[in-house]
C-alpha cells in the first residue's frame, strides 16, 4: 500500500486551495492529496486541476452537484481505498486545520483505527472564533457526549485521520448525513464496531477567505440523528438488560428443616 492520502472538499474555495495544498505537500514527504470538488462555480475545479498537473501528488475528483461534505467525503474514501491508501485523511479547504500537525496525527495511527483532532481536549484551542460558535461547539459536544453515552470531547471536529483497513469495517454505504453531522455519524460508527479512537489536540483557525458552510438546517438536522441515536442506544440496552435477566436461573425458597 501507498503512504496517505489527504481529502479535502471544496465548494467555491478558489481563495484557499493552492495555499493549503502547498502546505500539505510540504508538512508530510510522500503524502498525497486528493481534491473533491462539488462543481464549484468560481472555479476552484480548474484551479485544482492547475494544481494536479503541476504535482503529480495531487489528484481532482470532479462532481456535478453540491451534495454535501459527507457525500464528498465517502466519494474520497472509496476514491482512496480503491487506490490502495493505507491512511486516509479528512481536512476542510478553509485553511481551518493546520498542515503542520499531520505528521503527528498521522503516527498516532501506528496504535490507533481512528485519530480525532481535536479542538476541547486539553493542549486544544480555536482561533477568532466568535461567541455564538464557541456556545454552538461545546454545547453540541456536550449534548453527543450525554445523548450517545460516549467521552470523545471533539465529535463534530472534520480534521481526521483514518486507517483504511479500519474504516471499511464501518458500513460507509448506508451513511446518509451530511454536513456538521456526518462527523458524528462516522465516530458513532467506528465506536460501535469497536475501533480504537484517540484525540489529540488541534489549533483550530477559522477561516480568513471565503464564505463558512455551516447553516441551521445542519445543525437542527445533528441534533434530531444524535437523539434518534441515544434514543436507539438506550433502547438496546434496556432490550438487553431485560434479556439478561430473562437468561437468570430462577431462585427457588427450599425449606430446611430446623432441629428440634
Amino acid at each position: 500500500m501507498t503512504s496517505a492520502l489527504v481529502i479535502i472538499p471544496t465548494y467555491n474555495e478558489s481563495e484557499n486551495i493552492v495555499a493549503l495544498v502547498q502546505r500539505v505537500l510540504a508538512a508530510v514527504p510522500g503524502v498525497s492529496v486528493l481534491v473533491v470538488d462539488d462543481g464549484s462555480p468560481d472555479g476552484t475545479g480548474a484551479i485544482a486541476d492547475g494544481l494536479a498537473g503541476a504535482h503529480p501528488a495531487v489528484h481532482v475528483l470532479h462532481r456535478t452537484a453540491k451534495e454535501g461534505l459527507g457525500a464528498a467525503y465517502l466519494a474520497g474514501f472509496t476514491w482512496g481505498i480503491e487506490a490502495g491508501f493505507a491512511r486516509l485523511v479528512e481536512m476542510d479547504a478553509d485553511g481551518s486545520h493546520h498542515p503542520e500537525e499531520l505528521p503527528g496525527m498521522l503516527s498516532l495511527l501506528d496504535d490507533n483505527d481512528l485519530v480525532l483532532g481535536s479542538r476541547w481536549v486539553t493542549g486544544g484551542s480555536v482561533e477568532n472564533w466568535p461567541l455564538r460558535r464557541l456556545a454552538l461547539s461545546r454545547g453540541g459536544n456536550l449534548y453527543t457526549r450525554m445523548a450517545l453515552g460516549i467521552r470523545i470531547k471533539d465529535a463534530t471536529g472534520g480534521f481526521r485521520a483514518f486507517r483504511s483497513d479500519a474504516l471499511q469495517r464501518i458500513n460507509l454505504t448506508s451513511v446518509a448525513s451530511h454536513g456538521y453531522c456526518f462527523q458524528i455519524d462516522l465516530l458513532w460508527r467506528a465506536l460501535e464496531r469497536g475501533l480504537r479512537v484517540v484525540e489529540t489536540p488541534i489549533t483550530f483557525t477559522e477561516r480568513l477567505a471565503g464564505e463558512s458552510k455551516m447553516s441551521g438546517s445542519i445543525v437542527r438536522e445533528s441534533l434530531a440523528r444524535v437523539t434518534r441515536w441515544g434514543l436507539e442506544r438506550r433502547a438496546r440496552e434496556m432490550r438487553e438488560l431485560f434479556l439478561h435477566h430473562r437468561r437468570l436461573p430462577s431462585v427457588r425458597a427450599t425449606q430446611v428443616a430446623l432441629p428440634h
